[in-house]
């Protein structure tokens, strides 16, 4: 542990290990999510880790690895971007930005050490390093009603529009959505940014309440289990701005513009809530979709990330477009398991009207 981490453990934090990647909770995840339904929340993001790339050929390099844009991503702004397999299959998807000449990526922490490797074999002679700078840097997120507010009330810097950033000394804020940021800043720094936060009337809260405003806004995580299982169209990722088809070649580009340019993608991402007598219901990343007919033997879909609810949960799953068209019932984890209901997500799946 770091100093932030051992903070957190003192203020009552459990933080918990799943292979690589860390999750943390203030008490019961059910009370962490019921915070956020009534006020805007505190996360600690540990379950998301940076890479940094730096030198003069920082920006050509991954834009010419890259989903989206890399070079014409101005100062203020921020991106959502994806590293492809030559098959189109994701390996990784970024919340990307530039912190002064260097350009940092967050993703699921359980593919930071692994993506290092993969984008360092491209290097060859370009002027670039590649780097974990976790022990330098916390990232914090504040989701719900008014979140912007807090910033304020804490004396932290608010961007004025969504997908932009904004820096105040070491401090910068992302801003995701009307209440969805990102703080990042020295970990140093990071126990009395806290503090500021909680002062201000935020309450603290776990990585399931980050997760359930990730899944509402409709914004994919792609962790280690579900690496290579994606098409970008299959995690509604030109539709949150994750994909450029107008830069040119990176690994997977063909397949991705073949599929936006000569045919509808078959599965897309939904947002669906797991009706369930079970309480405290943890369904795994990459559990299956069934049908209920002979004709959906077949898993239609799976799961792409869950959070938790008192009575079932909610969850971004990838699922067949014809099942969601024809309104049939969908299933989780096995043919006679819990039904689903397709919820709505912010923005429009054209696939399906």
């Amino acid at each position: 542990m770091n100093n932030w981490t051992n903070y957190l453990a003192q203020e009552g934090a459990r933080i918990d290990s799943d292979s690589s990647s860390l999750s943390i909770n203030f008490g019961a995840p059910h009370a962490d999510v019921d915070a956020l339904a009534r006020n805007a929340v505190a996360v600690p993001l540990l379950h998301l880790g940076l890479i940094r790339a730096t030198g003069e050929e920082a920006g050509a390099f991954l834009h010419r690895l890259l989903s989206n844009d890399v070079a014409g991503l101005t100062a203020d702004a921020v991106q959502w971007t994806s590293f492809n397999t030559a098959q189109g299959r994701m390996l990784a998807n970024f919340l990307l930005w530039r912190d002064s000449d260097d350009l940092c990526l967050a993703l699921s922490s359980d593919l930071t050490s692994s993506l290092l490797k993969k984008l360092s074999f491209y290097i060859l002679r370009a002027k670039v390093k590649l780097s974990l700078p976790e022990q330098e840097r916390a990232l914090i997120g504040l989701a719900g009603p008014m979140a912007g507010a807090h910033l304020s009330r804490a004396a932290m810097p608010v961007p004025e529009a969504d997908m932009r950033q904004r820096v105040s000394t070491d401090r910068r804020t992302i801003r995701l959505g009307e209440n969805l940021f990102i703080l990042d800043l020295p970990a140093f720094e990071a126990p009395a940014a806290f503090d500021a936060l909680r002062q201000s009337g935020i309450p603290a809260s776990g990585t399931a309440s980050w997760q359930l405003a990730a899944i509402r806004a409709g914004l994919p995580l792609v962790t280690a289990a579900t690496q290579e299982a994606f098409v970008a169209q299959m995690l509604n990722f030109e539709l949150i701005g994750g994909v450029s088809f107008t830069k040119g070649c990176y690994p997977g580009q063909e397949i991705v513009a073949r599929m936006q340019h000569l045919g509808k993608p078959k599965r897309r991402m939904f947002r669906i809530g797991l009706l369930s007598p079970t309480t405290g219901a943890n369904i795994p990343v990459g559990t299956a979709l069934y049908g209920s007919t002979p004709q959906s033997a077949n898993a239609p879909g799976a799961i792409v990330n869950f959070a938790p609810l008192p009575e079932g949960g909610e969850a971004l799953a990838v699922i067949r477009t014809e099942f969601v068209r024809a309104g049939e019932e969908i299933h989780i984890g096995a043919p006679e398991g819990p039904c689903v209901e397709v919820l709505e997500l912010p923005y429009e799946v054209p696939e399906v009207t």
